[in-house]
């Protein structure tokens, strides 16, 4: 098994007032030569925006765009004629495919804490797809909830991509075992709150470790853990 560790304190940060980004990868005007990606995981970051704030009508293409969010509520309206709000425990994704357009704002009293996460798509210029799916943490409880899978199904959102995403939310410490094909696939996994273990390395709140070249990664959950793992492919074949 290799590793790589991704701690909160080695972020790059971008602070415009309004939103306030913290950047696990390369992005915007933040360049760190070995932090360019994650196999096809282009994007981690963590975001902060100010309520009444947000993002205008913007373009994306052939990217995965996938937002979790922490707290808070935000709108969605696209070009595809969806127009949605998207409040805690919620996921969408754009398929963005040959092309939309989409605009997103906080429409609460409050700030809002999204992760806005960027996956290569497996092919290019399909038809434009979104979707959004709400997962209330009471929903997943002691278990690892799949969010986004490349199957299609009801109860999680659609990728374009031999990916997968779950979250999970443990109230009392447990030892898990995740497991996934070595071939081609690796994992990111980022803690949200308490206190994890993965393979002999302690993360704490916002750090994250990418694992790839095993079946299997052991975690060590303490009470209170909340994190989130994707499983991506390391590169197109």
């Amino acid at each position: 098994m290799k590793s790589q560790v991704f701690r909160k304190t080695e972020r790059g940060i971008k602070d415009i007032g309004w939103l306030k980004s913290n950047f696990y990868f390369s992005f915007s005007d933040y360049y760190h030569p070995l932090k360019s990606a994650f196999g096809t995981l282009v994007a981690f970051n963590d975001d902060f925006v100010e309520a009444g704030k947000g993002f205008g009508i913007h373009p994306h293409a052939n990217m995965e765009i996938i937002s979790v969010l922490l707290k808070g509520k935000m709108n969605h309206i696209d070009t595809l004629g969806y127009k949605t709000v998207i409040e805690e425990g919620g996921v969408q994704i754009m398929s963005a495919g040959s092309g939309l357009r989409h605009e997103e704002y906080n429409i609460g009293e409050e700030e809002v804490n999204f992760l806005q996460i960027w996956i290569e798509p497996k092919l290019q210029n399909i038809t434009p797809r979104y979707q959004q799916r709400s997962f209330p943490k009471e929903k997943r409880r002691n278990q690892l909830k799949t969010i986004v899978s490349n199957e299609e199904g009801m109860e999680h959102c659609w990728i374009n991509q031999s990916a997968k995403l779950s979250l999970g939310s443990f109230d009392t410490a447990q030892e898990l075992t995740y497991r996934f094909s070595p071939a081609n696939k690796c994992l990111f996994i980022f803690l949200l709150e308490g206190q994890i273990r993965v393979d002999g390395t302690d993360l704490h709140p916002r750090d994250a470790i990418g694992v790839w070249e095993t079946d299997t990664v052991p975690i060590h959950c303490e009470a209170g853990a909340d994190f989130l793992i994707i499983e991506t492919p390391i590169n197109q074949k």
